[in-house]
């Protein structure tokens, strides 16, 4: 087998173009979670950037994570479960998600500041929760 075929096969795997369409979504979410974060912060006195940084966090991870469910349930994993549980389940998720950003934030805040360096390390630890307890859990009759 030569690479061009091996290249194939592991293409048609369908956990491996779901791992791939997840990622692509992610980073959608991502820039939506990007740029709503840049523009509360921004929009606040840079005297308030460390009272406004947990709300802000907040708010654009939240935003990222809904448009992130509704591409994933409709193109990533083509789910055909209830979407209302769904849904719950992906919010169960999100706050796991946003709880272990939150708590990372609290940790690095000290040496990295209350800006975008911590916001991309905490968003960072929140989509590995995600992407784990979505894939298993949330869409796991679809995987």
């Amino acid at each position: 087998m030569n690479a061009s075929e091996l290249m194939q096969r592991i293409a048609q795997r369908r956990g491996v173009r779901q791992f791939v369409k997840f990622g692509i979504v992610g980073a959608s979410g991502f820039v939506v979670n990007l740029l709503i974060f840049t523009l509360i912060f921004n929009l606040t006195a840079v005297s308030e950037h460390g009272r406004i940084y947990n709300l802000a966090y907040s708010v654009s991870f939240l935003a990222g994570g809904v448009s992130n469910y509704i591409f994933n349930r409709i193109w990533t994993f083509r789910a055909t479960g209830h979407p209302l549980v769904q849904a719950v389940q992906f919010l169960v998720v999100s706050a796991a998600a946003l709880g272990v950003g939150l708590l990372v934030s609290h940790i690095l805040e000290p040496y990295l500041g209350p800006g975008h360096r911590l916001w991309f390390v905490a968003t960072v630890s929140g989509m590995v929760v995600n992407f784990f307890a979505n894939k298993y859990w949330t869409f796991r009759s679809a995987s």
